[in-house]
């Protein structure tokens, strides 16, 4: 089904349509939502942006999940000012989602935990990165992957989950015989307490 089955020009059904894009992105790799990429505040200020993978989409509680090494830079600029964003393009639904919220890290516990569990062992590779990601090297092949069991389980020190609370959703979708646009915003990452059409 792609966007122009689903609408109907009322908010209740974009919204809708929002959702089914961002939940299919957390289960098919191949579709372009499963990659966003997220915006956060630099240590010095500047804008930083960079792709991640959507591990989980909560509708009922208004989350995204993704996972980054807790030595990245991204962790330390959400440590110091936890709003992000997060930016969507389906181009096969012609469709651009602009998320707003805020980040928590989780490093222990029941979150971190359950997600380095659920997470392929391709995936606890990237995490036991000898150096740390962002090290300066000598080469471009400077750097140690584990490959054995045991490094890669100590990878888990280094491991985090981020998830994000929207608290709005910009959609916009291109369409042929006139774009569509709206904001959504949310109280608690649940209550819907505002939406509104927007001139494309």
């Amino acid at each position: 089904m792609d966007a122009s089955q689903a609408l109907d020009d009322t908010l209740k059904s974009t919204l809708s349509e929002a959702y089914r894009l961002i939940k299919r992105g957390v289960t098919d790799r191949r579709n372009a939502m499963h990659t966003p990429s997220v915006a956060t505040l630099g240590l010095d200020g500047r804008p930083r942006i960079r792709t991640v993978v959507l591990r989980d989409f909560d509708e009922g509680a208004g989350t995204l999940r993704f996972h980054t090494d807790r030595r990245s830079e991204k962790v330390s600029e959400l440590a110091r000012d936890p709003r992000i964003g997060v930016h969507f393009y389906d181009e096969a639904a012609k469709v651009q989602l602009r998320i707003d919220g805020s980040a928590a890290i989780h490093c222990e516990g029941i979150v971190a935990d359950a997600a380095w569990i659920a997470s392929q062992r391709m995936s606890r590779v990237c995490y036991g990165t000898d150096p740390a990601p962002g090290s300066v090297i000598e080469r471009a092949d400077a750097f140690h992957l584990p490959n054995l069991d045991p490094e890669i389980a100590a990878g888990r020190e280094h491991f985090s989950a981020i998830v994000v609370t929207i608290s709005a959703i910009e959609w916009l979708w291109l369409k042929s015989g006139g774009h569509r646009r709206a904001i959504f915003r949310f109280k608690n990452g649940t209550e819907s307490v505002y939406s509104q059409w927007l001139a494309p």
